[in-house]
């Protein structure tokens, strides 16, 4: 496979019209140069799910909430373990994006490529991000856009031991597998904003039918 068949997921803040544009920013350049993407708030399904968790939804909502959050872990995680063959985790922000801690940690101890990009000047501890967190890499942080596509290709292109995973993960990884077989059937000219409650219905049964 060409460095330019390679999916890389992008993890990173999307709670404003800013944040959303600064990964789309970041997906762009990668595209650019070749590379395939996965954006959750474009690719997986949190933007067509979460109104299920309305009060005004007739079923007991805390169940339904479990059953959302499960449904976009478990996506997300099978697109970041075994789908991507790459992280890029934006740092950006006054402190980092809680989900994209995660996602970086996953990364990590599963063994695969990590990138970390910053080009904030904030930062919480007098200049510096968290240790943990840089320490993933070293300290190493991508720093301008435009470097984004040869970090990633130094990286990939670096041995990497297949880590095994948790007996929780690999449950995870199956759930988002078959999540994301459901998204990959349906109609190509469906937009997802659209789709019935059955359909959603489905997606979160798999997720929570399974746990």
């Amino acid at each position: 496979m060409s460095m330019e068949e390679k999916r890389i997921y992008c993890s990173g803040p999307l709670f404003c019209a800013e944040e959303v544009g600064g990964m789309t920013a970041i997906a762009n350049v990668l595209e650019d140069a070749g590379f395939r993407t996965f954006l959750p708030h474009r690719d997986g399904i949190e933007a067509y799910v979460l109104l299920f968790s309305n009060p005004s939804f007739p079923s007991n909502v805390s169940a339904i909430r479990k059953q959302i959050d499960y449904a976009i872990f478990s996506l997300d995680v099978y697109e970041l373990i075994e789908r991507c063959h790459a992280v890029v985790c934006n740092l950006n922000g006054r402190v980092p994006d809680e989900g994209m801690i995660v996602e970086a940690a996953l990364a990590y101890a599963s063994g695969k490529p990590l990138v970390l990009f910053k080009d904030d000047v904030r930062a919480p501890f007098g200049g510096y991000d968290n240790s943990m967190l840089t320490s993933l890499v070293r300290g190493r942080l991508v720093g301008k856009l435009k470097d984004l596509p040869s970090a990633l290709a130094d990286v990939i292109s670096q041995k990497k031991d297949i880590v095994p995973l948790s007996d929780e993960l690999k449950k995870a990884v199956s759930n988002g597998k078959r999540i994301s077989s459901i998204l990959g059937k349906l109609p190509k000219k469906m937009f997802k904003k659209n789709w019935s409650d059955d359909i959603i219905r489905q997606v979160l049964d798999e997720s929570f039918i399974h746990q």
